[in-house]
């Protein structure tokens, strides 16, 4: 397991690498900020006194627990935390020029591993959220919001190939509508499960052959039982079979 060194410009986490740049600083300026004696704050200034960087000790332990990078302007283009204050980046901050949020990346197990993504719109509403539910570098769940923060759908990498292979949609309730499956892992769904209330399974769609479009039908009822069977044997658009319970 790589660890994240709050004094090291590189970042690496699982299969994700962080190349952060590196500045010609030419002076530290400390500063005691609550004027309680201890230096809490480093100011890095270029020669010409742009503010390159400033770190900070946020809880009085003499260790530094946050960091802020800027490139040209007052105004951080990246903040590094260290939230359990064990010395190792936990939380990375993102940032336009103008301070607009772009996406935030947390270790939430403190393991040193990046295994939460979040993308903002510029409302400073989650757009996409992302997990590594198998904490093996590589994001396998991803959640996708409308403008108004409304859960649209969820798409998952059962299979932690690096594929999309399970689809969650959800209507304007959020309640789950419809579940897409690619059961042959090629990249295209072939099994559709159809839901009422979100738990209330009502329809499944096969593709058999894996054309690209459904010829198998079932219907279930209230209790859950199978009502029909409509089957497309021969592949032709059109219903073959129609088995009643």
């Amino acid at each position: 397991m790589i660890r994240i060194k709050l004094n090291n410009f590189l970042l690496a986490s699982g299969l994700i690498i962080f190349a952060f740049p590196k500045f010609a600083e030419s002076e530290i300026f400390p500063v005691d900020s609550n004027l309680d004696g201890k230096i809490d704050q480093w100011q890095h200034k270029s020669d010409a006194g742009i503010l390159l960087k400033v770190e900070y000790d946020k809880n009085g332990d003499g260790k530094i627990d946050q960091i802020e990078l800027f490139r040209g302007s007052k105004i951080p283009i990246r903040v590094e935390l260290d939230r359990n204050f064990d010395r190792t980046v936990d939380q990375l901050q993102h940032y336009t020029k103008d301070k607009i949020l772009l996406y935030v990346e947390r270790d939430t197990n403190y393991s040193g591993l990046i295994d939460w993504r979040e993308t903002y719109r510029p409302s400073k509403i989650v757009a996409i959220l992302e997990t590594d539910e198998n904490r093996d570098g590589k994001m396998d769940v991803f959640q996708y919001f409308e403008i108004n923060g409304r859960l649209e759908r969820v798409e998952y990498d059962t299979s932690h190939d690096g594929n999309i292979d399970r689809w969650e949609f959800f209507n304007l309730d959020e309640l789950l509508d419809s579940v897409h499956f690619d059961v042959n892992h090629d990249g295209k769904p072939d099994q559709w499960q159809y839901f009422q209330n979100s738990s209330q399974l009502k329809k499944v769609a096969h593709d058999t052959n894996f054309n690209g479009k459904p010829d198998r039908w079932e219907f279930f009822d209230d209790s859950a039982q199978i009502e029909r069977i409509e089957i497309d044997k021969n592949h032709d658009g059109k219903l073959d079979i129609l088995k009643r319970r």
